[in-house]
């Protein structure tokens, strides 16, 4: 069964650089790694809203639906824990009242677009946080490896396009 998720990920100008509000998981799933904000869906909950009220939660940070923009959509799967699956909803907000703060589970931090901290996130982030940054709205599966860490393979589900590992 495949969970479903939403991710948003606030973006800011500042001095002509571009930066994306990013988290240190605290608690849970992901425990260490620096994460996009954002959870499961409760029921009958749309990704927008789902996107919205995480980011409350985690963040202390209010977004509108309609200050949501569809960022892409990333399915992850895990065959050696299917449980841990996800149809992910990808969202970018520009707009936003608050000011992000720790909560029990996040850590937020402001992170420069052109250096994401990829080595303290989950592996594939590389393949499509940039991408999602961006306004590409990447569409993607993302298959682990045995070890829940380490991507197997990536396929790009709009060309059918396979990125070969080699790890």
């Amino acid at each position: 069964m495949t969970v479903a998720v939403a991710l948003c990920f606030l973006l800011r100008e500042e001095s002509g650089q571009s930066y994306v509000l990013l988290g240190r998981k605290k608690t849970g799933f992901g425990l260490g790694k620096v994460v996009g904000v954002g959870g499961k869906l409760e029921a009958g909950e749309s990704g927008r809203d789902a996107a919205c009220r995480e980011m409350q939660e985690e963040t202390g940070v209010q977004v509108s639906v309609e200050d949501l923009e569809p960022a892409g959509r990333i399915f992850f799967d895990f065959p050696a824990r299917p449980v841990w699956s996800m149809d992910t909803a990808l969202f970018v907000a520009r707009r936003w009242t608050g000011v992000p703060v720790e909560s029990a589970e996040i850590a937020p931090a402001w992170h420069r677009v052109d250096q994401l901290p990829l080595g303290l996130m989950w592996q594939d982030a590389g393949h499509w946080l940039p991408l999602a940054l961006s306004g590409d709205q990447p569409r993607l599966r993302v298959v682990m490896r045995s070890d829940n860490e380490t991507v197997a393979d990536v396929e790009h589900l709009d060309t059918g396009h396979r990125v070969g590992w080699q790890f």
